[in-house]
């Protein structure tokens, strides 16, 4: 009898759940989009550490393989290949139809970055080497001028009666004063050249003074136009990039906005660097921690965020795996642990 039960006791035991096997490791892809992931063989990055201690609140280890694009890596949990994706993968309408997403993990937005130092004012457009070289121009004409002028007249009048080192000052100020305020009635040029000198000034200053300002305006027009990006139309007149499939490409490519779409975001911002293109269209987040890790980069950040975007876990259509995933994002946040992880990676308060 004793035979006959003990067999019978093993198979109600195991129907009852007193020995499981241990829970499957879960596999995840990604790709390398640093601040969010990065690393092919120890992965690390905010996304990759959020991962880690979902994984530990639904009790289940969880491995990651790093995928060379971001198409390969939403294909791949779109076939079933892995339990899901994450990185800086932005839920959309297109993706939700193929793929199940988790609740939003990061807020996020696209956002410019350009190539230059930001201008702020009126001043930082004047100073500019081409405007300079019109002025240091109109300068050494106007110096020239003046020491003819003394040249003539240093025998004939007190005024220009100075030794060389003394006069070049002066001179050049009777030059200016003659083209701008129509010279001093009481110093009129006494020697012939000295006179036809003056009215030979006089006459130019009246198309030589048109033409600096003309230049002048023109050199200042161009350099606003061409050194400040404040919306989207200001991007026709740059290089633009992007990453190619990405939402940012996607949004270009709504507006008309000729971009070059590069196959990652290394290529991407080899490109920037290198200066194959001047301006780049792309998820704020690793724009801005791109520009902490290189202080040495001339390049500026617009603060204006063009459209806001939610991350989420990519996941297989129909995962038994959304809901405790969801649970247990919800339990981060409110333990403080979500907002620990922000502060590492962001150094939010």
């Amino acid at each position: 009898m004793p035979r006959v039960l003990r067999p019978l006791l093993m198979l109600v035991w195991l129907l009852s759940g007193a020995v499981q096997a241990p829970a499957q490791t879960l596999v995840l892809t990604t790709v390398e989009r640093p601040p969010f992931a990065m690393g092919t063989t120890t992965h690390d990055g905010f996304s990759i550490a959020l991962m880690r201690q979902i994984a530990d609140q639904i009790g289940r280890e969880v491995r990651f393989e790093t995928s060379p694009t971001f198409a390969e890596m939403l294909a791949r949990v779109q076939n079933g290949e892995v339990d899901g994706a994450i990185a800086n993968i932005s839920i959309t309408s297109e993706r939700e139809s193929v793929l199940d997403f988790t609740l939003p993990i990061f807020q996020s937005g696209l956002q410019i970055m350009v190539a230059g130092e930001a201008r702020t004012s009126a001043w930082s457009y004047l100073f500019t080497l081409d405007i300079l070289g019109w002025l240091a121009a109109a300068a050494a004409m106007l110096f020239g001028g003046g020491m003819l002028m003394w040249l003539f007249e240093r025998r004939k009048q007190p005024y220009f009666e100075r030794p060389l080192n003394e006069a070049m000052f002066p001179s050049f100020w009777w030059a200016l004063n003659l083209v701008v305020n129509g010279g001093f009635e009481e110093r009129m040029p006494r020697s012939p050249m000295g006179r036809v000198l003056s009215v030979v000034m006089v006459v130019a200053s009246l198309f030589v003074v048109s033409l600096f300002v003309a230049k002048i305006t023109s050199a200042m027009t161009v350099t606003a136009l061409t050194s400040s990006i404040n919306t989207l139309s200001d991007l026709d007149r740059r290089r633009v990039g992007s990453v190619q499939g990405s939402t940012a490409s996607l949004f270009l490519e709504a507006r008309e906005v000729r971009h070059q779409a590069y196959p990652g975001f290394s290529e991407m911002i080899e490109a920037f660097e290198t200066g194959e293109v001047e301006a780049l269209v792309f998820d704020g987040p690793l724009l801005k921690y791109y520009l902490s890790r290189n202080p040495e980069t001339d390049a500026y950040l617009l603060a204006r965020v063009f459209r806001s975007e939610d991350y989420g876990i990519a996941l297989p259509a129909g995962s038994p795996l959304r809901e405790p995933i969801n649970q247990a994002i919800l339990k981060l946040r409110e333990n403080g642990s979500y907002d620990a992880l922000l502060r590492t990676w962001f150094d939010e308060n």
